[in-house]
């Protein structure tokens, strides 16, 4: 079996990802390279851990999430299916079996908003864990003054966590802004689709998704 370690240490992969998040920032985005995949990646494995989905699926659903941005590389606009094909091509080349490679570029092919659907736990816990790296630490314009909406909310997130509750029933994306920098119906002007897809996903995997900004409650 191909393994997510097998994924991060390959370089042909690394040298996608890297160039991807080099093209991203030419255009004004934010991060998107390896802080934010391997964050995506920490994400879902606690997400199916914490809900005992089995170990293969954890394992591809750590794939899927460490490659579900190299699509950028070939531009922003539906990258999610160019990353999806791919990947498809990455991994067949790596001999994964076909039924693993299927799991992987379906939730690669539906992780961005506008397009996506969880069509199953894998393809969801990537959806939640990718739209809820929300920080300061991805903003890379370091003049306030020149700051974009994107810039403005994501910088103004000082605290961010995705948790689940103990009880398994809810899942909760708890933010703390700084709303010197930006107020939450700016965060909502660009992230409202990201967290209705986010709804989507939690129900997928049976959980109610809740949002928390400044100890208000919002979904």
């Amino acid at each position: 079996m191909v393994t997510f370690e097998q994924i991060k240490n390959n370089e042909n992969i690394n040298t996608y990802i890297e160039s991807a998040d080099i093209t991203l920032k030419s255009l004004g985005f934010t991060e998107h390279s390896f802080q934010h995949v391997g964050k995506v990646a920490a994400t879902v494995k606690y997400i199916l851990e914490t809900l005992e989905a089995n170990a293969h699926d954890i394992e591809l659903a750590q794939i899927a999430a460490y490659l579900h941005d190299i699509g950028n590389i070939v531009n922003r606009i539906e990258h999610s299916q160019s990353g999806a094909v791919m990947a498809f091509r990455i991994l067949d080349n790596l001999n994964m079996e076909a039924t693993d490679i299927a799991k992987i570029i379906s939730a690669i092919g539906n992780h961005d908003e506008g397009t996506g659907v969880p069509i199953d736990n894998i393809s969801a816990a990537l959806i939640l864990a990718d739209k809820s790296d929300v920080r300061r630490s991805r903003v890379r314009n370091f003049d306030i003054s020149t700051f974009d909406i994107h810039d403005r909310v994501n910088y103004s997130v000082v605290e961010s966590k995705l948790l689940i509750n103990p009880n398994k029933t809810e899942i909760t994306l708890y933010l703390k802004i700084d709303t010197k920098f930006a107020n939450i119906m700016e965060f909502f002007e660009i992230f409202i689709t990201r967290m209705l897809l986010c709804q989507k996903a939690a129900a997928k995997l049976g959980l109610k998704f809740n949002l928390e900004i400044n100890n208000q409650s919002f979904l």
